[in-house]
């Protein structure tokens, strides 16, 4: 049988590094240690493994998961052999955390997995999660992995010379040092349908980056 198919970089890479970028698409993690991921993130997997619903970790985030069903969708991978993980064919980057003062937030939507060493928790951008479609994010610190799709090349811009305004579904993850505010450009004219169709932003101003995808991502599925 012969087809371009069968070509070198279609094939597994056979690195012995836990997190293989497989391909600018897909997500390689090797088990061992536990690692957590976003439920239906997972499109294949080589050996034994078991995928349980992981808890809220505290009072806190179970609430913020009730009211917005936002970072709520983790799943626990427990096993040995490889997993792969992909979302909608978007292009993929692992983060590597290295010690206690390390952090970074994440846009749920974004998230693929990232290390069980890893602390979490749910975190919100003001009380505006509801009203600008849920600005409800994943707060990740210590020492491990994070893999993060972007729908597109990333772009990395430096919040610490200007202002940096982005479109809450465009913005990938952040410094967690940045304490992003909500910009609101809601007139009368969006309410009549004359609106620009861009009502909220989120502001970065500080020493710090934000990583923005070309994209404001996939329509949510009505529930």
């Amino acid at each position: 049988m012969r087809s371009t198919l069968f070509d070198q970089s279609n094939q597994e890479k056979e690195l012995d590094q836990r997190w293989v970028v497989q391909n600018d698409r897909m997500l390689r993690v090797g088990f061992g240690p536990d690692a957590l991921a976003a439920k239906g993130a997972m499109v294949a997997y080589q050996g034994q493994f078991e995928f349980k619903h992981e808890g809220a970790g505290s009072v806190g985030n179970f609430l913020k998961r009730a009211v917005t069903n936002e970072g709520g969708q983790l799943m626990r991978v427990r096993g040995q052999g490889e997993v792969f993980f992909a979302r909608r064919a978007e292009h993929v980057f692992t983060i590597q955390l290295e010690g206690p003062q390390e952090s970074i937030i994440v846009n749920t939507s974004s998230l693929l997995a990232f290390d069980d060493t890893l602390d979490w928790k749910i975190t919100s951008i003001g009380n505006a999660g509801i009203m600008a479609g849920g600005l409800f994010n994943l707060t990740l610190g210590g020492q491990g992995v994070i893999g993060v799709t972007s729908d597109g090349p990333p772009l990395i811009l430096d919040c610490s010379r200007q202002p940096t305004f982005v479109d809450p579904q465009a913005a990938v993850c952040w410094s967690a040092n940045l304490t992003p505010t909500l910009k609101n450009d809601l007139k009368i004219g969006a309410l009549i349908g004359r609106g620009s169709g861009e009502s909220f932003q989120l502001g970065f101003h500080g020493p710090g980056f934000v990583v923005v995808q070309p994209s404001e991502g996939a329509p949510p599925i009505p529930s």
